[in-house]
């Protein structure tokens, strides 16, 4: 009688019990700030600038990621050296190196830099990155990211630019 009673009660529990969930969600959203090194790109002076960045998990460590940036560099080819508008978008994959409450990833971006001046320019640029976030919660955490971008644009010469940023995620 022992026996059958014990059995029941686990049988109970197990059709009782929930599902397991997941640890922290697949997609988030995030606001950085940061400061992106021109390297001279077309004249432009260095500055900081405001980022969004999403992010899908995809599967095995994997995420596709996209990330838009404002800067507001000066123009040193201008005789007043006014500010001007510069936008970054990029979208790349990052591979997470730890899927726990820390996570350090590396991955590659394709991007792209208009600046809006008296004459636009455009950049097409490719480079790799490397980051870390830290989860201050199941759906919030911090990060550090810092990028490598080449870029190359018709009758210009090759350029470059390093970025690095801190910010701020939300996950859900």
């Amino acid at each position: 009688m022992r026996t059958l009673l014990c059995t029941l009660t686990f049988a109970l529990a197990l059709l009782g019990a929930a599902p397991a969930h997941a640890q922290f969600a697949n997609r988030s959203l995030g606001l950085s700030l940061g400061y992106m090194d021109f390297n001279n790109t077309n004249g432009l002076d260095n500055a900081f600038f405001v980022g969004i960045d999403a992010s899908l998990y995809i599967e095995n460590g994997f995420e596709v990621v996209s990330y838009s940036k404002i800067a507001f560099p000066r123009d040193n080819t201008s005789n007043d050296k006014k500010r001007v508008v510069g936008l970054a978008p990029s979208l790349g994959l990052r591979y997470l190196l730890m899927e726990e409450s820390i996570r350090p990833y590396v991955g590659a971006d394709l991007s792209y830099l208009i600046v809006f001046k008296a004459a636009t320019s455009n950049f097409v640029g490719i480079g790799p990155n490397a980051g870390l976030d830290f989860f201050l919660s199941d759906s919030v955490s911090a990060g550090l990211r810092a990028q490598y971008n080449i870029y190359i644009a018709l009758n210009e010469k090759t350029q470059n630019s390093i970025t690095v940023s801190a910010g701020m995620a939300a996950y859900f």
